[in-house]
C-alpha cells in the first residue's frame, strides 16, 4: 500500500510527497479510510507511530471541502509542545491547501491568538486550559466545528483535563466527527470514549514497545549515588542523542545544570521555563546542538526525535504505562534504542509491575569500577531539631554550615497543568 490509494485531494497529495511519505505506517493504513468515510475512530498505538498524519491527512482533505474561515476542526492535545509539533506537521502536509491554522495554549499572549482567530482559521491545536480562557472571552466560535480530535487523551487524563475536555465538548456541535487516540486505555478513557464517540471503529496498533527494537537494563544505585553514577554511564556508553527523564521538574533543572558543568552539551526540559527556552531546548536537541536533554514526563510529552539513541531513567516511572512511553522516545524508525533505568531498593514493586507489563524480566547491570559503597552525606540538623541555645551560649564562629535542606532536590508536582 501506498499513499496514492488514499485518493488524497491532489493539493493534499502534493504535500504527502513533498514530505517524503512513501508508504502508510499500520495506524494510518488503519485510520485513514475510515476517518475519510466520516467514522468515529478510536484510535490506540504508542508515541511514534504516525499518529498525526494518521488523523491529519484525512482532515486535511475533508477540509479543502466547504467553506473557509471558520473554524471547523479542533484538535486538544496535552502539551504545548505536542500542540506546536501537531500544527507543523499540519502546515507541511497542507501547505498547498491554502488551509489556516492556529496553536492555542497558554504561557504566551493571548492577544496574537485573537488576533489569527479574527483573521479566520479552519483549524485550532489546543492545550485544554487556553482553550476555555477563549471560550470564557468569546474570542473562538466553535459551532461549525465539523472534526474534533482528542490526541494523547490518557496523557490528558493524567494531567487532570477531563473535566475540561468535558466542558470544551459541551461547546461543540452534537453532529460532529470525534476522532481519540490514546497509547493505552485506563478506564477512564474508555467511558469517555463511550461519552462522546459514537459507534467507533477501534485501532489498534504496537501498544506496546517490541523488545526486537529496544534493549532494557536496570541498574540498582543508591539515591545519592544516581548522579555519579549518570556521569559514569555517559562516560562508558557511546551515545548519540540521550533523553533523560527525572520525576520533579527542579531534578531536571539541577542535573541539566550538573551536566553542563561536566562538560557536556545539556539542556533542560520543565514546566518552569518560558515558552521561548522551552523550544530553544527542544530545537536544540532534535538539531543536535544538545547531545543530552533532561525532561520530566509532562514536558517532554510532544518530543519528536527520531535519532534518540538512549532513554535513561534517572528516577523510575510511576506506572508501567509511563515506562512505555519514556522508552517510545527511542528504537524509532526501525533503529535499535538502549533504555537503562535506575533503580533504588524502593522501586522493587514497580519494577516487577513494568515486566509484567513488557512480558520478560529485565537485565539488572553494575558499572565496573564504580564505588557502590560511598557512604551517603550526614544530614545536617534541622533548625527544629538543633538544642535551644540559652543565653550563656556564644553564637558559632566561622562559616555557617549550609542545612541538607538547601540541596536536596524540590519535589514540584510533575503533574503541572500546561494551559
Amino acid at each position: 500500500m501506498d499513499f496514492k490509494s488514499f485518493n488524497l485531494n491532489p493539493r493534499i497529495a502534493a504535500g504527502v510527497e513533498a514530505a517524503g511519505f512513501t508508504e502508510p505506517t499500520p495506524i494510518q493504513a488503519q485510520s485513514i479510510p475510515k476517518i475519510m468515510q466520516h467514522c468515529d475512530v478510536m484510535g490506540l498505538a504508542q508515541t511514534g507511530t504516525g499518529k498525526t498524519a494518521a488523523f491529519g491527512l484525512p482532515i486535511l482533505h475533508q477540509l479543502m471541502k466547504g467553506k473557509r474561515g471558520h473554524v471547523r476542526a479542533l484538535i486538544v492535545a496535552p502539551t504545548r509542545e505536542l500542540a506546536e509539533q501537531i500544527n507543523e506537521a499540519l502546515i507541511q502536509l497542507g501547505k498547498e491547501s491554502g488551509l489556516r491554522s492556529v496553536t492555542v495554549y497558554g504561557g504566551v499572549g493571548i492577544n496574537p491568538q485573537i488576533t489569527k482567530l479574527k483573521r479566520g482559521v479552519e483549524i485550532v491545536v489546543a492545550c485544554p486550559g487556553r482553550l476555555l480562557d477563549h471560550i470564557k472571552q468569546g474570542t473562538i466560535d466553535l459551532s461549525k466545528v465539523d472534526v474534533l480530535v482528542l490526541d494523547e487523551a490518557d496523557r490528558m487524563f493524567d494531567m487532570g483535563f477531563l473535566p475540561d475536555i468535558r466542558r470544551i465538548i459541551k461547546c461543540l456541535p452534537k453532529q460532529r466527527q470525534t476522532l481519540l487516540f490514546s497509547a493505552t486505555m485506563p478506564k477512564e478513557i474508555r467511558h469517555l470514549a463511550q461519552e462522546v464517540l459514537n459507534n467507533p471503529e477501534t485501532i489498534q496498533v504496537d501498544t506496546i514497545a517490541p523488545p526486537t527494537t529496544v534493549s532494557h537494563a536496570l541498574y540498582p544505585v543508591p539515591q545519592h549515588l544516581k548522579t555519579d553514577l549518570l556521569l559514569q554511564l555517559l562516560e562508558h556508553t557511546s551515545t548519540e542523542s540521550v533523553l533523560v527523564f527525572t520525576r520533579t521538574k527542579h531534578r531536571a533543572k539541577r542535573l541539566g545544570e550538573k551536566l553542563v558543568k561536566s562538560g557536556y552539551r545539556a539542556a533542560s526540559l520543565q514546566g518552569n521555563l518560558s515558552q521561548s527556552r522551552r523550544q530553544s531546548a527542544l530545537d536544540g536537541f532534535r538539531d543536535g546542538s544538545f547531545q543530552i536533554l533532561v525532561a520530566t514526563d509532562i514536558a517532554a510529552r510532544g518530543i519528536d526525535v527520531s535519532l534518540v539513541s538512549h532513554v535513561i531513567n534517572f528516577d523510575i516511572p510511576d506506572t508501567a504505562e509511563a515506562y512505555i512511553h519514556r522508552i517510545g522516545r527511542t528504537g524509532r524508525a526501525a533503529r535499535s534504542g538502549d533504555a537503562f533505568t535506575m533503580t533504588t531498593h524502593e522501586d522493587g514493586l514497580m519494577v516487577r509491575t513494568i515486566e509484567r507489563a513488557l512480558g520478560s524480566q529485565l537485565e539488572q547491570r553494575r558499572v565496573d569500577g564504580f564505588d557502590y559503597n560511598v557512604p551517603a552525606p550526614k544530614r545536617t540538623a534541622q533548625p527544629s531539631e538543633r538544642p535551644k541555645r540559652t543565653g550563656q551560649q556564644n553564637r558559632p564562629q566561622g562559616n555557617k554550615t549550609r542545612s541538607a535542606a538547601g540541596n536536596r532536590s524540590g519535589g514540584g508536582n510533575q503533574r503541572q497543568r500546561q494551559r
